[in-house]
């Protein structure tokens, strides 16, 4: 066993080429299978619309539901919902359903997630800090900002906070939530493109720490996420932080296409799952190197954080 394992360390390591992973690789064919939906009339497709059905009959109820059902379930509210884990409903019975809602595995992940970004953005404004960097912050897609502005709240190295998300309301909602904190002084919360690469590269002032959390997971494209990605490596000053999140595989990934709506115009939430070592090259090919990550328990979401390449 030990001359099998050392013959296995001598070789060196195969790289592999994800370049066209969103077209032909394994994933993209899951994804276009999920996009056309289950056989009709078959087992999965009756199952599927009765769920639908009782969501809409019974889903007024719950708070959670309701509020996924009015903005989509990926929306900056219906996280920022989630992050809260309160269970709210009209009577009993919603909050009874509410609280099965807040509880499955996927929501149980994300809030998971939230806890991994909070410690790495901590560990990040640290690193900065004992290299002399001044810290200044930008989070491209924060929804509410909700984890941004408690893993900040207390951090006084931080010099300048700028949230930006594509939504008015979340805009809206995150600006309020600013206020209620008493941080207006330290946050701005404005529109803006996390796609948009001119946008990205023109951020002033220019950020040392940058945060991608939950965005990428919602496009399958890549072309997209490189635009992101070559707009935050313009913006970033070199050795600075990039922390993003990613989505190796999902358990509900099926049910979530079938059955919850998405911020996109009420369309069927369908997600594509990008592997680790290609949501790293993706990081990497854009002039970041990758030091740390987190995972949950559950083996469902990432977070990880790179530095930016002193070229």
């Amino acid at each position: 066993m030990q001359s099998f394992i050392s013959r296995l360390y001598a070789n060196k390591s195969q790289k592999f080429d994800y370049q066209h992973e969103d077209c032909t690789g394994p994933s993209a064919d899951q994804w276009r299978l999920l996009s056309g939906g289950p056989v009709p009339l078959s087992p999965v497709d009756l199952a599927y619309r009765f769920m639908r059905k009782a969501m809409k009959l019974f889903g007024t109820h719950s708070a959670g539901l309701h509020l996924g059902m009015s903005t989509g379930f990926d929306s900056g509210s219906s996280l920022d919902y989630v992050y809260q884990n309160q269970p709210q409903g009209s009577n009993a019975f919603g909050r009874l359903i509410d609280k099965i809602y807040l509880n499955s595995v996927g929501w149980r992940g994300i809030r998971q997630r939230k806890t991994h970004l909070q410690i790495l953005i901590k560990q990040a404004v640290a690193d900065l800090h004992a290299k002399g960097l001044a810290v200044r912050v930008v989070d491209i897609a924060a929804g509410h900002g909700r984890y941004v502005l408690d893993a900040l709240a207390n951090e006084p190295a931080v010099s300048d906070i700028l949230l930006r998300d594509y939504s008015e309301l979340n805009v809206a909602q995150g600006q309020e939530m600013i206020a209620q904190r008493g941080m207006s002084g330290r946050v701005r919360f404005e529109q803006g493109d996390a796609f948009n690469p001119e946008e990205l590269s023109a951020l002033t002032p220019r950020p040392t720490l940058a945060i991608v959390s939950g965005l990428y997971e919602l496009f399958p494209e890549n072309e997209q996420v490189k635009n992101s990605l070559a707009g935050l490596a313009n913006a970033i000053e070199p050795v600075g932080i990039l922390i993003y999140t990613g989505q190796p595989w999902h358990p509900q990934l099926e049910m979530i296409a079938g059955v919850l709506t998405s911020h996109k115009d009420g369309k069927p939430w369908v997600m594509r799952v990008r592997s680790q070592g290609e949501m790293d090259s993706l990081v990497r090919d854009a002039g970041f190197d990758k030091c740390t990550q987190r995972i949950d328990e559950w083996g469902i979401f990432t977070v990880s954080m790179a530095v930016r390449r002193d070229n």
